[in-house]
């Protein structure tokens, strides 16, 4: 990640104008698996359920919790052991949503093994874990404002603690 950031942000022609960053910038390996402390936050990782590999993680800080589970695909016979041990009890489950469980069950079309969940499993883990809230994002780019907007109703339906994620949208975790 450092020479990355050195290599591209910080580069001559990079867009990001290197005089306006003022931060004391600190680079730390991850490794997958482990939980670290920067400063008082705890973050907690794990390997996620994807084909090119994906890392889950859980920040708490504070006595609040969020689980970031981006790029993960849910077993169909079981839960995932990783997921649900970084999800339980948190204050908020941030879940791979790309697909509806009729697209990704879909026989002409199946989305099995692509490594990307659906938001009818995002409530389930979150409700099996005790989560606070859900946010569904990570969504299908094919899928329409008016198509998101539909799932976002079933979605309050459901679970009206929960919502989908949108650009733009600031959530308070307490």
């Amino acid at each position: 990640m450092e020479e990355h950031f050195q290599g591209r942000v910080l580069h001559l022609n990079s867009p990001v104008p290197v005089a306006q960053m003022r931060a004391e910038i600190q680079f730390h390996d991850l490794i997958c698996g482990e939980t670290f402390q920067v400063e008082d936050i705890t973050i907690e990782t794990a390997p996620l359920n994807h084909p090119n590999g994906a890392m889950g993680y859980r920040v708490t800080w504070q006595g609040h919790s969020v689980f970031y589970c981006t790029d993960t695909e849910h077993f169909v016979d079981r839960p995932d052991e990783n997921v649900m041990r970084l999800a339980q009890d948190a204050d908020m489950l941030i879940y791979d949503a790309m697909y509806t469980d009729e697209e990704y069950h879909n026989p002409k079309s199946p989305k099995v093994g692509w490594g990307h969940s659906t938001w009818q499993e995002a409530l389930k883990v979150g409700k099996e874990a005790g989560v606070k809230r859900v946010a569904i994002f990570h969504h299908e780019p094919n899928h329409t404002d008016d198509f998101l907007d539909q799932v976002a109703l079933q979605v309050a339906d459901i679970a009206p603690k929960s919502f989908m994620a949108r650009e733009g949208l600031v959530v308070s975790v307490n």
